[in-house]
């Protein structure tokens, strides 16, 4: 499958266009990648998305629609493998299909709220995001409601790897030192500024270990 910097090539296509409950999560299985030409990304919006995401610096490869019943399915979703940082791409671990337009958020974040809060408060640049995973047929635990994970449209961030070769992971950090602790939780204020719903280790102890990052058009910050 050919990874995709999506910046001249989609930029000449025609152009067009956080929350639910918050749900207790667990790490997504991966599903398999596949390649392009699904008839999904002829519509204009999705190819505007592609575009914002490749402007982005991204390296990524669009997938086709993929539906596995039961309310699962990973529609105009994408396999990312790197975002766009200020002094270089950053590396993207454990990912499986995740819809555009919450790419195109994470993208964001990632640039804005995760690699330039490293360097301001822990003194080194991002060189790579740990995810727990991003789509996974499954319900909010405890529950018969689908999770937003069932529809790609969630990720599960684990940690952060430094230049200066230190990993930062949300459950020993966030209650670590200080600069620990202000990254931390400086990233998640900033994920709550770009998704709908943004989870973490004060929500629950099933979010101990993570922050669960979620698109949707509401606010729900804990």
């Amino acid at each position: 499958m050919r990874r995709i910097t999506l910046i001249a090539s989609i930029a000449s296509l025609s152009l067009a266009g956080c929350g639910t409950a918050p749900e207790p999560r667990e790490a997504a299985s991966p599903a398999p990648a596949a390649g392009r030409g699904s008839a999904n990304w002829e519509r204009p919006q999705a190819q505007l998305c592609l575009a914002q995401l490749g402007s982005s610096g991204a390296q990524f490869a669009p997938l086709p629609d993929r539906r596995d019943g039961g309310g699962c399915a990973a529609l105009d979703s994408v396999k990312l493998d790197r975002v766009g940082g200020d002094l270089g791409p950053l590396t993207v671990t454990n990912l499986g299909p995740l819809a555009c337009p919450l790419a195109n958020s994470f993208a964001a974040w990632a640039r804005y709220g995760v690699d330039r809060a490293a360097r301001q408060i822990l003194g080194s640049p991002i060189v790579q995001i740990e995810t727990m995973g991003s789509y996974s047929c499954r319900n909010v635990a405890g529950t018969t409601r689908r999770s937003a994970h069932s529809r790609a449209e969630a990720i599960d961030i684990g940690a952060f790897v430094l230049a200066d070769g230190r990993r930062i992971t949300v459950k020993s950090g966030w209650d670590a030192g200080r600069d620990e602790r202000e990254f931390l939780r400086t990233v998640h204020r900033s994920a709550c500024k770009r998704f709908g719903t943004v989870l973490g280790p004060d929500y629950n102890t099933a979010h101990k270990d993570h922050f669960h990052l979620e698109h949707g058009d509401g606010s729900f910050c804990r």
